[in-house]
């Protein structure tokens, strides 16, 4: 089994503020409706409810899981769907309210029709719910199914097996960074030219470029959108959005004093896009939506500030962060229910980091090192969102790793990639270190910042 995962899989477009919460929850709502319209069922189907367990149960709220849910249901995807239609999907149902199943079967639905079981924890995973299509009258369900959010968007439902795993079609496979390493190695290529190999073994060169370019025009999108919109961010913190006063801030201190500032604009990338995610906006999860910030703030930085950069150093970007990404998520964990924050803002920071170093002219050990780099200096690293929204800590988190994994990758340019520890023993430790951590500190809000923020 491969580890890696195609480019169109891990960066997926879809909405704020999760991936895990909100987009993961709406594709496993919208997969129960297709199946009951697949299987003839929809129009038996009376009434539908659903169960929130573990960390879904608890931040579930927050993240926006029930309106996700109550859309998904209506057939809504999360990569075409208007983001203002989402919210207040479930929240706002009034009693006596309908849904239109599968977008054309209506049926009663109300708020009480979603509950939430945050102290259940399902085996399969952390971020668990499950779906039940009742008929009119019958005493048993007509379908019950339960499915798992598993990070990054991904969804595997119970009784598939590692659905969500990639199939062996990739013609160079590699299971750990040292095989990715020996591949590199071998065949005289770079990382990138081994994710492009794999994908050009199920889409033309021209789709694998087009595709590449659609992702990176939301990410920009993301950004600017970002960068242009000042406010509040809803949830109740009253969390002032920044981004758009620190491009004013830098655009005056850069007409004044006749220089650049790459670093404030940086952070002010990283700021913007996790803002329009917290807003519930149009974002790619990268790999996850807590940690969306990071791939395009410093892939932004390569854009503005490195000389030469261009359209096609942004697919090499793009391809590289996958093949390291794919490491994480095969060999740890990209859930921050699963591994705390670590396992998202860490995985993020990794995957920039050996991205920058490539497009910089890293050779694959320099840019294995840079990601081993990124990572090592993110163990441990918990996920405390406060009043269980992705806002304090996580959207200036995404700022300081974007500088984090410019670093990493300049300090391994600055080696011949030669290191003690290797990218995969970091991985290891990174899930040995999500298995020890204790729930309260994995996307719970039970511990952390999320009670004594509060408490103060």
């Amino acid at each position: 089994m491969t580890a890696y995962v195609s480019a169109f899989e891990l960066f997926s477009i879809g909405i704020g503020p999760s991936s895990s919460h909100t987009v993961g929850p709406m594709r496993a709502a919208l997969d129960f409706a297709s199946r009951l319209t697949a299987a003839g069922l929809l129009g038996a189907v009376d009434r539908v409810t659903c169960t929130l367990f573990g960390s879904l149960g608890s931040t579930g709220i927050g993240h926006g899981t029930p309106d996700a849910v109550v859309a998904g249901l209506a057939g809504l995807r999360p990569d075409t769907c208007d983001p203002a239609v989402v919210r207040g999907a479930w929240s706002g149902l009034r009693p006596g309210s309908t849904l239109a199943l599968a977008g054309e079967h209506p049926i009663a639905f109300e708020q009480g029709d979603i509950t939430f079981e945050p102290r259940t924890r399902l085996p399969g995973h952390p971020n668990a719910l499950t779906l039940t299509a009742w008929s009119a009258g019958a005493a048993v369900p007509l379908v019950t199914d339960t499915y798992y959010s598993v990070g990054g968007g991904f969804i595997r439902r119970d009784g598939d097996g590692d659905s969500d795993r990639p199939v062996a079609r990739y013609p160079l496979p590699f299971p750990t960074a040292a095989v990715l390493l020996d591949l590199c190695a071998s065949e005289g290529l770079r990382i990138d030219e081994v994710a492009r190999r794999n994908e050009e073994a199920v889409r033309s060169p021209d789709d694998v470029n087009r595709g590449l370019d659609a992702i990176w025009a939301a990410m920009a999108e993301s950004v600017a959108n970002g960068l242009a919109t000042p406010g509040v961010l809803p949830g109740g913190l009253q969390v002032k959005r920044r981004a758009a006063a620190v491009r004013e801030h830098l655009e005056i201190a850069e007409a004044e004093g006749g220089r650049e500032l790459p670093t404030e604009w940086l952070h002010s990338f990283a700021l913007a896009v996790n803002e329009e995610n917290a807003a519930g906006g149009r974002v790619v999860t990268a790999p996850t939506n807590g940690a969306a910030g990071i791939i395009p703030a410093v892939a932004s930085y390569y854009l503005r500030f490195v000389p030469g950069a261009s359209a096609d150093g942004i697919r090499r970007f793009l391809l590289t962060a996958t093949a390291i990404g794919s490491l994480f998520k095969a060999n740890a964990s990209i859930s921050g229910a699963v591994g705390g924050c670590q396992a998202e803002v860490g995985s993020a920071c990794a995957m920039a980091a050996g991205a920058l170093c490539s497009v910089l002219g890293g050779t694959p050990t320099q840019v294995e090192n840079a990601a081993e780099i990124a990572m090592e200096h993110h163990l441990g690293l918990t996920c405390d969102p406060v009043g269980g929204l992705v806002q304090v800590p996580c959207i200036e988190r995404n700022a300081i790793a974007s500088s984090t994994a410019v670093s990493a990758a300049r300090l391994a340019l600055h080696g011949d990639g030669s290191h003690l520890v290797s990218l995969d023993a970091v991985i290891e430790t990174m899930r040995q270190t999500g298995v020890d951590m204790s729930s309260k500190y994995k996307e719970t809000s039970e511990g952390g910042l999320a009670v004594n923020v509060v408490e103060c």
